[in-house]
């Protein structure tokens, strides 16, 4: 069996756009900032996205949706992963997990995390899991000025 992994990352500042909705891992934060961006601007599913990608040597998410593309304004980036693992299938690998590191001081992700994976996991088709990592005060993401992800996936050939 053919084995390839594939690393992605993704970060996106807060908005001061009152009407702009935080969306992490294909699930809506109520009454948080959201996050600026072309889509949704959704870390954890980009990173996933970027880190299948990754592992099946087809680029980055830039390349496959541009965000000088107006098809991709203020796009689902659940569907977009959906639309990554389907080209990672075409490309003949099968998703086996991604797993994300999610940094930020806000919002608490834990009350939102089995709903996360389970909406990342239905668009991968493979187990997504999400950890949450405080940045402890430090740089930008400690000051509360946005939100990463790191995220890992396993591909094989199929």
């Amino acid at each position: 069996m053919k084995v390839r992994v594939g690393q992605g990352f993704d970060v996106h500042a807060f908005s001061t756009d009152a009407d702009r909705v935080l969306v992490l891992g294909g699930v809506v934060f109520d009454g948080e900032p959201g996050l600026i961006g072309h889509s949704d601007a959704d870390v954890v599913a980009h990173a996933c996205a970027d880190a299948l990608l990754g592992a099946a040597g087809l680029g980055d998410i830039g390349q496959h949706f541009p965000d000088t593309d107006p098809r991709w304004s203020g796009a689902d980036s659940i569907g977009l992963l959906t639309e990554v693992a389907q080209r990672v299938r075409g490309a003949g690998f099968e998703p086996g997990n991604v797993d994300c590191a999610v940094v930020c001081e806000r919002p608490k992700l834990a009350p939102q995390r089995e709903a996360m994976q389970l909406r990342l996991s239905e668009a991968v088709g493979a187990p997504v899991t999400v950890k949450g990592n405080r940045a402890e005060g430090l740089g930008a993401i400690g000051r509360v000025e946005g939100i990463a992800c790191f995220a890992v996936a396993v591909v094989s050939a199929s």
